[in-house]
């Protein structure tokens, strides 16, 4: 049997490292956000629905979606961020739905979704089990600081516009302490692997 994960965690919380990990132990790991870049590729046929919808101007020179005109677009206007959520949706869920097939009998694929606790307990239903990365706000702060240059104030903004810490941990079937080493990490993936497998018996 298949088990169907979720995987989240906050920003700068190590869930992508915690995806690779996974991928290790032989999940098939599917990325959302990544799929929704691939659907509106240079020359797919959702970024000819982007442009359609919306005009050349969301095009950048090498034919690819210019996304910084496009967030302008849509982070200025429901109706249009409605529209285009609309035309990228349906093609990602189509893409999940095929890689899903294409798993098989693969003992587990795992959904990274850093937005799924924001999805509310009815995104929780989707999957047998859900798995968050947790780690201090202070800790995702002095992360975003040191590796990825930002100032204190944007990571403390950009840490307040996702679901909190408690939010994130009132849906997790298992948790993931990311405060550790990367070993400490490695072992406790290991472990929640194990428990998925055990609780398949």
């Amino acid at each position: 049997m298949t088990r169907r994960v979720g995987l989240t965690g906050g920003v700068a919380s190590g869930k992508s490292t915690v995806a690779a990990l996974l991928a290790e132990h032989g999940a098939v790991v599917i990325d959302a956000d990544v799929l929704a870049r691939e659907v509106v590729a240079a020359g797919t046929p959702g970024l000819s629905a982007v442009v359609e919808s919306f005009g050349q101007e969301v095009l950048a020179d090498d034919g690819e979606l210019d996304r910084p005109a496009m967030g302008r677009l849509v982070f200025a206007d429901e109706g249009a961020r409605k529209r285009l959520e609309g035309i990228v949706h349906p093609l990602v869920h189509a893409r999940i739905a095929a890689l899903e097939h294409e798993a098989g009998d693969t003992p587990m694929v795992v959904h990274d979704i850093p937005l799924l606790a924001e999805g509310g307990a009815e995104r929780r239903a989707d999957f047998d089990a859900v798995l968050v990365v947790d780690v201090p706000e202070q800790l995702q702060v002095d992360r975003m600081v040191r590796d990825r240059g930002w100032e204190e104030g944007d990571a403390r903004a950009r840490i307040a516009a996702q679901a909190s810490r408690e939010e994130r941990l009132a849906i997790a079937t298992h948790v993931i302490d990311n405060t550790g080493t990367r070993d400490d990490l490695r072992d406790r993936v290991a472990e929640v692997v194990e428990e998925l497998q055990r609780s398949d018996g």
